[in-house]
């Protein structure tokens, strides 16, 4: 549910920014400009947030990051209803809303790490695959349900205020406090059990309470968990193959909206609801995949990255070549079916290359991963777009098709004894 909420409320945001930014007449850079910058704090912060998650529970993490989330949205709310009733200029009103987006990116990031890591903490390897893609499914769910809901959450007057297209921000503000609420009611307060794991001589707890003797990690040993590098050779190739995907993901998705403008000839007012299906579509394919596809065939990570950059590739092409809505809508559906492959293959890849004591860092690594792909993918999508309305898209198809064959080579499945070889606990 936290990261089902976190994605609908941004993905309705960016939903309906294209047709905010046309309106406000900001230039598409800008636009672009209001992710890429929050997403550089967010490539710094998961992984420093996701080692504070070890040290001081998962939940107090999940609490952080949607109070993060929580003030960014109503923040960018004002920002934009500011704009759109001309107290400021459009210009003085996304500079603002950049500026309440770092909130999201500096606090909000502590969310996604700490849930990847109490998931992946409490699961075997079998079932850490299927848990992990049960969690990117939740994603994409809310990737559906944000641009389906936004249209009818741009709001009328409130008095003489206008609200318009910024509603989307402050409905998702309440339903992000709403589920605030609910983590602090439900969710089990960790953080007893993460003071007694990094501990100096702590053993594990029995199931009658007692402990067993066996120390977890001696006190010489790092606190907060196992600490790993990106450059790590266990999770080196899974890091790559992440920020290219990545990147091709995020420049696609942000010039979308422009693309349904511009190839229809929509007048912006009129493009929320064409740009609102086809990202529909393309969450729909997604869900589709990580819902039914890869459970019942239960691929391995590695197959799950190879398949979904094949169908990525030609997805993405396809989008470049589109001239109707519904060619652009199958085109950017084939292609986020297969990023629906390549993302909880890369998670689950990169949590399978390692030991429960790294578990903490390697989510701190995947989020950071994920979230550096939106701090120059962003712009250069719409700055490639701004050459040539196909290029982002084709540049996007033939980089799927060069990491495919990087992943072929690089990629392999990770063996439970030489994970365990690393990260065996000091007895």
């Amino acid at each position: 549910m936290v990261m089902l909420t976190i994605a609908a409320g941004n993905t309705a945001l960016q939903s309906v920014l294209p047709a905010l930014g046309r309106s406000l007449g900001v230039a598409d850079s800008a636009v672009a400009a209001a992710f890429s910058v929050s997403a550089l704090l967010w490539v710094i912060a998961a992984p420093f947030w996701a080692s504070r998650s070890d040290r001081h529970g998962r939940r107090m993490m999940i609490l952080l990051g949607m109070g993060g989330f929580c003030v960014s949205l109503a923040t960018c709310g004002v920002f934009l209803a500011a704009g759109i009733n001309g107290w400021i200029s459009g210009t003085a009103a996304f500079i603002l809303f950049i500026m309440a987006r770092l909130i999201y990116g500096t606090f909000g990031s502590a969310a996604p790490p700490a849930v990847q890591a109490m998931v992946a903490g409490d699961t075997t390897r079998e079932e850490r695959t299927r848990a992990l893609t049960l969690i990117a499914s939740a994603f994409g769910l809310g990737t559906i349900l944000g641009p389906a809901i936004a249209p009818y959450l741009i709001l009328g007057h409130i008095g003489t205020i206008e609200i318009g297209l910024a509603g989307p921000a402050f409905v998702f503000t309440i339903f992000g406090v709403a589920m605030f609420l609910t983590i602090r009611a439900m969710l089990p307060d960790d953080r007893t059990m993460a003071a007694a794991m990094h501990g100096g001589t702590t053993g594990y707890p029995s199931i009658g309470g007692q402990g067993t003797g066996a120390s977890v990690r001696s006190a010489t040993e790092p606190k907060g968990g196992t600490k790993i590098s990106f450059f790590d050779p266990r999770i080196r190739g899974w890091m790559i193959a992440g920020l290219v995907m990545g990147h091709a993901q995020a420049m696609t998705g942000q010039a979308i909206g422009f693309l349904v403008i511009d190839r229809l000839n929509l007048p912006p007012a009129l493009a929320l609801e064409p740009t609102g299906i086809v990202l529909m579509m393309g969450a729909g394919t997604a869900l589709l995949a990580q819902w039914g596809i890869i459970p019942t065939l239960n691929l391995a990570p590695r197959a799950l990255v190879l398949v979904g950059l094949v169908l990525a590739a030609v997805g993405t092409a396809l989008i470049g070549l589109a001239t109707s809505l519904y060619g652009i809508a199958t085109a950017y559906a084939l292609a986020s079916l297969g990023f629906g492959f390549t993302r909880p293959g890369f998670t689950a890849g990169s949590s399978l290359a390692v030991g429960p004591q790294a578990q903490g860092s390697v989510a701190g690594k995947v989020t950071s991963v994920n979230g550096a792909s939106f701090v120059l993918g962003p712009s250069i999508g719409v700055g490639l777009y701004g050459l040539w309305h196909s290029l982002p898209y084709f540049v996007a198809g033939v980089g799927c098709a060069a990491l495919f064959a990087y992943c072929w080579f690089a990629l392999r499945e990770p063996d439970e004894q030489e994970v365990s070889a690393f990260d065996d606990p000091v007895v």
